[in-house]
């Protein structure tokens, strides 16, 4: 596959960043980036843990680059309002407050070391189902939810 690489301009450049650079902002900021942004970014937000992240096309970003970290406060609250296009990145204006994308934004600028939080809540299941599926030597395996009827999957019979 062929990538193409598009020259995407980023505002905000200017915009200064009105939260305080304090540790209740950057713990604040931490638990909207929780909520929002674990599912593509990783719980550290360098994509630990995320199986698709190198998949997307672009690639999903790790937060911790020197390319993002080079981007200013201001730069990072327009991607977050504004999403990119194209990538898998999504704007947030009108779900999230002005003043919780400034908080992400600060926390991003706090981010942890890389796997020091371990992986998103969500991927758990499917990580423990294949280290079992490989310790017992299994090349195929079913995929099942908690509270899933165990007729779900069978097919339709007819009496």
């Amino acid at each position: 596959m062929k990538q193409v690489k598009q020259k995407v301009t980023i505002g905000g450049k200017n915009d200064v960043n009105p939260v305080a650079d304090n540790q209740a902002s950057i713990d604040e900021g931490k638990g909207h980036f929780t909520h929002h942004c674990q599912i593509c970014h990783g719980n550290d937000g360098q994509n630990t843990g995320v199986p698709f992240a190198q998949q997307m096309s672009p690639p999903v970003a790790d937060l911790k680059s020197d390319d993002v970290q080079g981007y200013t406060d201001g730069q990072l609250h327009w991607i977050i309002q504004n999403g990119i296009n194209p990538s898998g990145m999504p704007a947030w204006k009108g779900i999230l407050e002005d003043d919780e994308m400034w908080k992400i934004a600060r926390y991003i600028r706090h981010l942890p070391p890389k796997g020091s939080l371990g992986i998103p809540e969500i991927f758990k299941e499917e990580q423990e189902e294949h280290e079992q599926m490989h310790a017992a030597g299994k090349s195929e395996h079913e995929h099942s939810h908690s509270g899933e009827n165990a007729h779900t999957h069978e097919k339709p019979h007819s009496h």
